[in-house]
């Protein structure tokens, strides 16, 4: 069952709009942040129950961010997605071994990102 809050953090303002769009339909609340540094903000003080987090962003990378938010009190525990382009082995092992709770290889169907979140959510 949705109704999770999840903060979509991407550079790119279509990919955004569609995962809030498609994945608003599936019953989640969607936030949205346009980098790394609102995306820090946004968790911090949003507490949103997953973040799905783009990895090649300006400024702070997406890996940064997941470094950041997992040393923190206050996001320690929020379940991060990694959202990227970069599907190699390595970057999946890199990102799960820095705290990342899964990762999702871009392109991917909405559909497929809200199952997985509402079975991994619900799990949690």
């Amino acid at each position: 069952m949705a109704g999770y809050r999840i903060l979509v953090v991407d550079d790119h303002k279509n990919t955004r709009d569609l995962l809030k769009l498609r994945l608003g339909q599936e019953g989640f609340e969607v936030l949205v942040a346009e980098d790394g540094s609102a995306g820090l903000a946004a968790a911090a003080s949003e507490k949103p129950d997953a973040i799905l987090l783009d990895w090649m962003m300006p400024g702070i990378d997406g890996l940064q961010v997941l470094l950041e938010l997992k040393h923190k009190d206050a996001t320690k525990d929020i379940p991060v997605f990694m959202f990227t382009t970069r599907g190699k082995a390595n970057d999946v092992e890199t990102a799960i071994a820095n705290g990342a709770t899964g990762y999702f290889t871009k392109p991917v169907d909405p559909k497929d990102v809200g199952r997985e979140l509402n079975r991994r959510l619900g799990s949690t």
